[in-house]
């Protein structure tokens, strides 16, 4: 590799070249003024769900969060009425600073397992019970994931124990 090719270091600072020991790193403009927009305090756990009715049982996972001084998002996203935002939120989900997702759907559930396919960090699934069946097919939908898709499977309506264990996640 030569001295051109050399990567820069992620600190914002121009590599010194070989003969310059000793001297004063040129800190880059570019990449300073990047970090400064940077949010310190931004979230680490996205919440998200199929439909903005599943509100009331998603949101004790924002209380235990809360409770565990993390900072969370909720978004409402359909795997099925809107497949390209959820597919554009959970790709870029890691680089905006999120640890865990958090997916909360009723009926067939797919919102967890899609999300789980486009990302690599832990997902969580929330079966939520419906009108019909008790929560039984977004249960099932949840749990049956194939393998190399892998999703946390909270009991229906279980939206609490999904906080704690995303809280538990992060605290490692």
């Amino acid at each position: 590799m030569t001295e051109a090719e050399s990567p820069t270091p992620a600190t914002g600072t121009d590599v010194p070249s070989p003969g310059s020991a000793g001297a004063e790193p040129e800190v880059m403009p570019d990449v300073e003024t990047a970090f400064e927009e940077i949010e310190v305090d931004s979230p680490l756990v996205g919440i998200i769900m199929g439909s903005a009715n599943d509100k009331p049982k998603m949101q004790p996972a924002g209380k235990a969060l809360e409770e565990a001084g993390i900072r969370y998002e909720v978004r409402v996203m359909s795997a099925h009425r809107t497949p390209e935002l959820v597919t554009e939120y959970c790709k870029a989900a890691q680089m905006r600073g999120l640890k865990v997702i958090i997916a909360g759907a009723g009926m067939s559930a797919a919102l967890p397992g899609v999300a789980a396919a486009h990302t690599s960090l832990p997902v969580i699934g929330v079966p939520i019970s419906g009108k019909n069946l008790g929560g039984m097919d977004s249960l099932l939908s949840v749990a049956q994931m194939p393998p190399g898709v892998p999703v946390a499977c909270m009991a229906v309506d279980g939206a609490k124990n999904a906080g704690v264990y995303a809280a538990r996640i992060i605290n490692l």
